[in-house]
């Protein structure tokens, strides 16, 4: 599967997309002025996404990539 693809499930499975998650990462404290606190671990982000939107392992860890800003949504 793609990276676009990834994000097209999140958003099917969510109805939430790229920035709606940063926007929620920063809410939560895991990212301050849009970058991810070096403190936060990609388990953290999986833990949060798991147990509140019920996204799989694979998933989790595209929006991880996102915000750590590895990959783009572009």
């Amino acid at each position: 599967m793609s990276f676009r693809g990834y994000l097209n499930t999140i958003k099917t499975k969510t109805g939430k997309g790229p920035d709606d998650f940063r926007q929620m990462a920063e809410e939560k404290g895991f990212t301050q002025n849009g970058e991810l606190k070096s403190t936060v671990k990609a388990g953290d982000i999986v833990k949060w996404l798991k147990a509140d939107f019920d996204l799989g392992h694979g998933h989790a860890m595209a929006v991880y990539a996102l915000l750590k800003g590895m990959k783009s949504e572009d």
